[in-house]
């Protein structure tokens, strides 16, 4: 019964919300909008290549979300290539960004949040720090 892979995640907020983290995973990130199943919600799904990595789904008025899980989701990450040109689009869009290396599996990363205050991170291999 072992897990083989990773589907997507999810962000769930109000419309205006959803709308703001679309065009920064988007315009910022690369993803793409893509097909949806029509569910009686609304929402986005954001893929790489032909895979739905980020649902983005619409938060009901009434809905109460748990407190005791608020907090605990850090950041997503995600592989790229050509740091160089990441780092400059990132400023260009106007997005602090920090920058870190993982000697051990010779990774560089860039670290940044969304609108929403969700961590992301950019993954690239080492030689592109070079």
């Amino acid at each position: 019964m072992p897990v083989t892979g990773f589907s997507h995640y999810n962000l769930r907020a109000d419309r205006a919300m959803l709308d703001l983290l679309r065009d920064f995973y988007v315009d910022v990130v690369g993803l793409r909008v893509g097909s949806r199943p029509p569910f009686g919600s609304f929402g986005y799904w954001l893929y790489i290549g032909e895979q739905a990595v980020l649902h983005l789904s619409e938060a009901r008025s009434h809905e109460q979300r748990s407190p005791h899980v608020g907090g605990t989701f850090d950041h997503v990450a995600f592989e790229c290539v050509d740091l160089a040109a990441f780092e400059a689009h990132l400023r260009a869009r106007g997005v602090d960004f920090r920058r870190g290396h993982v000697p051990v599996l010779d990774q560089w990363q860039l670290f940044f949040v969304d609108p929403a205050g969700n961590g992301v991170e950019l993954n690239f291999a080492g030689s592109e720090g070079r």
